[in-house]
């Protein structure tokens, strides 16, 4: 066994599974299986494939238990670990010019600033990866492992333009990576951060040229904002997206769209709903957006939102027979957006009253108008002594996807609190947001 792959801890069997008739338990650790160290949650896939395993344990006690099992082909034996990695994630390299993490305030929680960039945990979680600290080793597990699809931040495919914009000397790769993972059968997925005065414009459209010539394969590309925070006094200096230059990159992905609409039956390049609302156009229609391949990236959420909307209102039976008063908090772009949805649920809701709260960004700097960055002391100090009603709906977007807590380290129980109201959080979804409003449960 490689002796650099350190043993796996083991800390749960699954009731009455092939582990536990084994006799294996909690704080044990796997050595190997059948003969192979395991590096991460893919290698321990490929080798449990089999009906019968060895298994080398390390028991709690310090003894090394050889064990044979017997169990269905593919079957899991009934082993559960520390992380759904089982690995530590690799981490950043790059010092890129635009990134959001070096923009946190010093004083936020430290798994905050903790970059990631693993090519596993954009299969497993939807993450985006540069790729830049990845060989030719990595990409042949990548397909053997049908990692797919990938999601990659490039940025610009102009080599010595990534280099700078990340970096990192090994940025410059990006074309011949993403060339060998369609050619592997690998689907990919392309983010592009658009930074004002260096690689929009002619750089965009060289980028979109290069990246399109690997459709189908390469599903996707989308066109993304810089972020940009009050904490940059060490960072290079940029430019946010305004009225006018929103409108400059609309109108210019506007016209790949329909160029690779007619030539390849699919839009291919898609933009931020943030440059529509900077721009103050029309998000385009729900069909635009075809399956929505990055909708987690912000690309195309209002229209999938009003959709549901609209869907679910369409065929609404329930009616509150009572006053009904609550207040949503969101980000300072949504606000309109809910605003027009939630006037048409009270035109057929006389009972209901809703107030919409859009929260100047007082934390990250007024820059920053995404729900998903509102913090709770900026909720609190905004709608303190203000009558909110029966409670306040919040998107969960703003909280920690596995604890009540707001990016500045409020929770959920101290708004309350604070406020002396309920606070609900809800689904970003269309039909979720019209039973919170009605106070509809499940």
């Amino acid at each position: 066994m490689d002796q650099n792959i350190s043993p796996k801890l083991i800390t749960e069997i699954i009731q009455d599974s092939a582990a536990e008739e084994a006799g294996i338990e909690p704080g044990d650790k796997i050595i190997s299986i059948n003969g192979v160290g395991v590096t991460d949650v893919f290698d321990y896939r490929y080798l449990i494939s089999d009906e019968v395993i060895n298994i080398e344990v390390e028991k709690i006690s310090g003894e090394i238990w050889e064990i044979e099992i017997e169990k269905e082909q593919y079957e899991d034996p009934g082993f559960v670990f520390e992380t759904s990695l089982m690995d530590k994630p690799n981490i950043c390299r790059n010092k890129c010019v635009f990134c959001f993490m070096d923009q946190l305030a010093p004083c936020m929680r430290k798994t905050l600033h903790f970059k990631d960039d693993d090519y596993r945990l954009s299969f497993i979680e939807g993450n985006y990866v540069t790729l830049t600290n990845v060989g030719d080793e990595d990409l042949d597990r990548i397909a053997l492992f049908k990692l797919s699809p990938i999601n990659v931040s490039v940025h610009t495919t102009n080599p010595e333009l990534r280099v700078k914009m990340m970096k990192n000397p090994q940025a410059g790769n990006i074309m011949n990576q993403i060339r060998k993972l369609v050619y592997e059968g690998i689907t990919v997925n392309c983010q592009i951060v658009l930074c004002k005065g260096i690689n929009d414009g002619e750089e965009l459209e060289k980028t979109i040229e290069d990246l399109a010539l690997f459709f189908p394969r390469l599903k996707s590309i989308s066109i993304v904002p810089v972020g940009l925070t009050k904490y940059r006094e060490d960072c290079t200096k940029l430019e946010g997206f305004d009225r006018i230059s929103s409108l400059e990159v609309i109108n210019q992905i506007r016209f790949f769209q329909e160029r690779f609409l007619k030539q390849y039956n699919s839009r291919i390049v898609y933009i931020a709903d943030e440059f529509y609302i900077n721009a103050g156009v029309k998000i385009p229609a729900y069909s635009n957006y075809e399956d929505f391949p990055q909708i987690e990236n912000g690309v195309g959420m209002i229209a999938l939102f009003k959709n549901e909307f609209n869907n679910y209102f369409n065929r609404l039976k329930y009616h509150i027979n009572r006053e009904r008063k609550v207040s949503v908090v969101t980000g300072v772009a949504a606000k309109e957006f809910l605003q027009g949805l939630t006037n048409k649920l009270v035109s057929k809701e006389p009972n209901l009253d809703v107030h919409i709260y859009g929260i100047e960004n007082n934390f990250f700097g007024h820059k920053i108008t995404v729900a998903g960055l509102v913090t709770g002391s900026d909720i609190i100090d905004q709608l303190k002594g203000k009558i909110l009603g029966e409670e306040i709906l919040i998107p969960e977007v703003m909280l920690k996807h596995d604890e009540d807590i707001f990016l500045d380290d409020v929770t959920l129980l101290e708004v309350e609190r604070e406020l002396n109201v309920k606070v609900k959080k809800v689904c970003s979804n269309g039909k979720a947001f019209i039973d919170a409003l009605l106070g509809i449960r499940h």
